[in-house]
């Protein structure tokens, strides 16, 4: 028996190897055929499940955005499965079949059931912010209506909306409220409002807009800063006679506002976007727009959020949802200067743009394409044209109107000429200005203009009322400097004999008038923001007519480029940035750093012609304990001249809306003591300045570096006529070249500045006796 036991298995696996070899295909074609019918029963069996995931099985779907039910998977799992689980891919594929039917729409308000307790528990106050802007006033006297509307309205509804603030676009610093939301307690939040015209002209609209852009552009600055507010809304006034439709720019710069506010405020916006045409219905849709937005407010506050589908209430965004980019690219189109016209976008081919572009002759240049655009399209390319320059100042517009009124008269689009009050002064007898006590120029024989109407500043003591255009660049049409010259003195002219009439007139003054022999270009605005700016200068001296040439320290490209100029004048109205900010109110927001690089700049210029700092005091601003900020910003650019003059107030709303009144014009005693306070300042850094002149009528006094003196004795007075020698021998020369005669015994410091030639009247035209001024001790 044991002894046959391996013959037995020998036999039993020869059996088996002997089957194998005759049956094996059959064998792989059964096994194979039985593994993909399993697999394919394993397939199949989930998909014929998933039907049943229906809105009347008992498996629901997350959460939907129309019934605000709690949703979860709670069909019990198929015996084969096992341990596998429904994965979130799955759940989805299922909710988008559950979502294909027509989405309910119900005439109620849908109320957030998903906020958390943190939210549920956030409520706060109202503080509604109202900003307009107003050249004519009519927008102004909207805004304060709709205030004291909501002042009436806050007072019913205290528990939700305080007393609001009216803000003039014009006046404020846009860094306090538009780089962050403007500082408030913790329970309040602010609101901000926004009622605006629009205007075909540039005004400090322009500005504003450019600040929103480049606040959202600012890689610095988060996309959204202005996040915190609870919420803004925009009313815009416009003229449909101008333009009919809001794609010929109806309201454009309100719907520009809006735009940016809502990117700048993660789509914020609480209540629609208002618009009214001042011709017919803007009452009416301004308070129909205020209305709603009264009960808004004090919906928010009550609820603590915007309302659902809107970012920052914490409620789903749903998927028929407006795109942002698209809602927004309306934000990038010119204003309703420019052209309104819509093109439609279309995507193309890179490779296929060659085919789009019409042959052109061999002669002609390829038109380069510029492949980091998508919006435009392609097949137009050919017929894009640079949008048409247009008038800094048109004759319709309000600010041509403002500035005729006031005196001016306008040249070309952008310049602008008027008769200076001292030029009247001087043809009766009755005194010039500070210029003929410092510098030998007769006010009579002056000709005040400038070649650019726009400035980068908003100051608070100009005398402009705030009237003329503002920019940071230049973007008008541009008249030639000959037109320009050519009218300036046929205006200045043409307003002095008009003089001719006036009692008192001196006969040979009058005659003496009709010669110009200076330009003062210092009339408004920006003069060196002219792009031919040496031309007109140059065109000035060809004619043998000084030039004093005034800017702002705010364009530094311009001041370097600058050529000869009789004397350059920089306006120093604070000696710190803060200061600046508040008086100047510039427009650039590296406005310190142009600032300063004036300044440097005016320190190489020293010794090729006469610079000039002119210090304009305003008492309660710059005038207390600055001599020492002044005196460093003196070293820094080493003038020859250092001008101290008071304030002039003009007596308008506009400046009262700035904090400036009759309370901020220092006396004739306090601007001595200041010269007196700087000049020792002056002394301790061992600069050598001196107190060379003054002009008490015009509080001013001048400063002047001591090379200025010749034996013992000042010659702050020009040698004009040797001025326009040494330009025309085309030698370089320096200030002390044409420096003139002795500085006259009667404008030295101390001694009034008033030429005794002249008779000084009071406002009633009684004679006033002159005589030396007591001097402040040094």
């Amino acid at each position: 028996m044991n002894e046959s036991a391996p013959g037995k298995l020998v036999l039993s696996q020869q059996s088996v190897l002997d089957f194998w070899h005759d049956y094996r295909e059959h064998l792989i074609v059964a096994f194979g055929a039985t593994y993909l019918l399993l697999r394919l029963f394993l397939w199949r069996s989930p998909r014929e499940r998933l039907p049943n995931l229906q809105r009347g099985s008992s498996a629901t779907l997350g959460q939907s955005p129309w019934t605000g039910e709690k949703a979860r998977y709670q069909e019990s799992p198929a015996p084969w499965m096992g341990d596998i689980k429904v994965t979130e891919p799955t759940l989805r594929t299922a909710a988008r079949k559950s979502r294909s039917e027509p989405k309910k729409v119900r005439g109620t308000r849908n109320r957030r059931t998903n906020t958390s307790s943190e939210e549920q528990d956030e409520r706060f106050k109202i503080k509604p912010l109202v900003f307009f802007s107003s050249l004519t006033g009519t927008t102004k006297t909207r805004a304060k209506d709709v205030v004291e509307q909501l002042k009436e309205h806050s007072a019913k509804n205290e528990q939700f909306v305080l007393i609001p603030e009216l803000h003039d676009l014009s006046e404020i610093d846009y860094d306090d409220y538009f780089i962050v939301a403007s500082e408030s307690p913790t329970e309040v939040r602010h609101f901000y409002i926004f009622i605006v015209p629009t205007y075909n002209i540039d005004t400090s609209l322009d500005a504003f807009l450019e600040h929103l852009s480049e606040t959202h552009n600012d890689f610095r600055i988060d996309t959204a800063p202005l996040a915190g507010l609870a919420g803004f809304s925009v009313f815009g006034l416009g003229d449909k006679e101008g333009w009919p439709s809001e794609d010929q720019g109806f309201c454009s710069q309100a719907r520009d506002i809006d735009k940016w506010m809502a990117k700048l405020t993660n789509r914020k916006r609480a209540f629609p976007l208002g618009l009214g045409d001042v011709k017919s219905d803007v009452a009416e849709r301004l308070d129909e727009w205020r209305v709603g937005l009264e009960d808004t407010l004090v919906t928010i506050a009550a609820e603590g959020f915007l309302g659902e589908g809107v970012p920052g209430s914490g409620a789903p965004v749903e998927s028929d949802e407006e795109d942002l980019d698209e809602e927004e690219e309306a934000v990038s189109r010119p204003l309703a200067k420019r052209s309104m016209k819509s093109k439609t976008s279309t995507l193309d081919d890179l490779e296929d743009l060659g085919t789009k572009v019409p042959h052109q002759e061999s002669s002609i240049n390829p038109l380069p394409i510029d492949f980091t655009t998508s919006r435009k399209s392609t097949s137009t390319i050919s017929m894009i044209e640079p949008p048409a320059l247009k008038a800094m100042v048109p004759i319709t517009s309000p600010t041509y109107a403002a500035l005729t009124k006031q005196g001016y008269t306008i040249i070309g689009t952008h310049s602008g000429v008027k008769i200076c009050r001292w030029t009247k002064s001087a043809l009766r007898g009755r005194g010039s200005c500070y210029k003929h006590s410092f510098y030998g120029i007769a006010s009579h024989l002056c000709m005040e203009t400038t070649p650019s109407l726009s400035c980068s500043n908003k100051c608070v003591f100009c005398w402009r009322h705030g009237t003329n255009p503002v920019g940071t660049t230049w973007r008008w049409k541009v008249d030639p400097p000959d037109m320009i010259f050519k009218g300036a003195v046929e205006g200045h002219l043409k307003k002095i004999k008009m003089l001719r009439g006036v009692p008192g007139v001196r006969a040979e003054r009058f005659e003496e008038a009709k010669r110009i022999r200076h330009c003062a270009l210092s009339l408004v605005g920006e003069p060196i923001f002219y792009p031919h700016i040496n031309e007109f200068l140059s065109i000035l001296h060809k004619n043998h007519i000084s030039s004093f040439l005034v800017c702002n320290a705010q364009h530094p490209e311009q001041l370097a480029n600058l050529k000869y100029v009789t004397q350059l004048y920089v306006s120093i109205d604070a000696s710190n940035k803060d200061a600046l900010r508040k008086i100047d109110r510039p427009l650039h927001r590296d406005f310190w750093e142009r600032f300063n690089a004036c300044l440097d700049i005016l320190a190489k210029r020293r010794n090729t012609m006469r610079t000039v700092y002119r210090l304009t005091l305003v008492k309660g601003f710059n005038l207390d304990e600055e001599a020492e900020g002044y005196a460093d910003l003196v070293a820094r650019g080493r003038p020859c001249f250092v001008e101290i003059k008071g304030v002039t107030y003009c007596g308008t709303s506009t400046s009262a809306s700035a904090g400036l009144t009759m309370q901020n014009v220092p006396f004739w005693a306090e601007v001595q003591a200041f010269v007196v306070a700087l000049h020792r300042a002056l002394n301790k850094r061992g600069l050598g300045y001196g107190m060379a002149a003054e002009h008490a009528h015009s509080c001013c006094a001048l400063l002047a570096e001591d090379r200025f003196k010749r034996d013992g004795k000042w010659c702050t007075i020009i040698d004009y006529e040797r001025f326009f020698e040494l330009l025309e021998s085309g030698e370089t020369f320096g200030p002390e070249d044409y420096m003139g005669e002795p500085t006259p015994e009667w404008a030295l410091w101390g001694n009034g500045g008033f030429n005794p030639a002249d008779v000084r009247v009071d406002r009633k035209g009684r004679k006033v006796e002159t005589g030396k001024v007591e001097e402040v001790e040094a």
